[in-house]
């Protein structure tokens, strides 16, 4: 796992992904930041918290799009099939490389605190609560861009459906809203990916809410290694 880790972690700064990656994320995060805290005079950054979630549906498809997709159009899947490494440990390497680019993204919002400190004081547990949100958020969003990837070989195609992946998710409280029947609707408002983000932003900490983002990346990590495992089998 190791690697396979190793080896992710340089690809993203060997290609434009990483680059496009952050550069992404900072324009749309200090544009939000901009709007919401510098402008206004506002010290409350739930507003940019809350925003961030259009930058991340945009911005991880990106991530992610190649961690798998690459290997199957290169046709370099079968050595990393074959390879002495479990599948397990081969989504893990890909998982927690993308994952660190990502932490590497969110560590700006500090940056953002500390600028609104100068001139006011923020509630820095509110201010942690939201960067756990959305650290958490974020794994999620990118475990299921990295089982997207594992289902095509065209990068383009697989940004495309994570990005449909991640809207679905997004408005799963406005589809239940719409659906007559009670129990279905409220099985769909707890799958609810913004629901379960927003406490964080008001800097409320639930823990089954983070239950709920770590238990969704660890089933489309599962998904994804079963996708890799009939591959290798067929």
């Amino acid at each position: 796992m190791g690697a396979i880790f190793r080896r992710e972690l340089l690809a993203y700064f060997t290609t434009p992904i990483g680059y496009i990656f952050l550069a992404l994320f900072y324009a749309g995060s200090g544009l939000f930041f901009n709007l919401t805290a510098l402008t206004s005079g506002s010290a409350n950054m739930a507003y940019i918290f809350t925003l961030l979630i259009y930058v991340l549906m945009v911005a991880i498809p990106i991530l992610t799009m190649r961690t798998l997709s690459e290997e199957k159009n290169q046709k370099t899947d079968q050595c990393l099939l074959t390879a002495p490494v479990s599948l397990g440990g081969l989504v893990m390497g890909k998982f927690l490389a993308a994952f660190l680019i990502y932490i590497m993204a969110v560590a700006i919002t500090l940056v953002y605190a500390v600028v609104i400190s100068a001139f006011a004081k923020p509630d820095w547990l509110v201010v942690a609560g939201n960067i756990v949100g959305l650290i958490l958020l974020g794994s999620a969003f990118i475990a299921i861009g990295i089982f997207v990837s594992s289902l095509t070989e065209n990068q383009i195609v697989s940004a495309i459906i994570s990005f449909a992946v991640m809207l679905v998710c997004y408005l799963l409280n406005a589809i239940s809203s719409v659906i007559p029947i009670d129990w279905l609707a409220n099985i769909i408002t707890k799958l609810s990916f913004v629901d379960r983000y927003t406490g964080f932003t008001l800097g409320l900490f639930d823990l089954s809410d983070a239950l709920f983002f770590i238990s969704a990346a660890a089933v489309f990590l599962f998904l994804t290694v079963r996708v890799l495992e009939k591959r290798r089998w067929s």
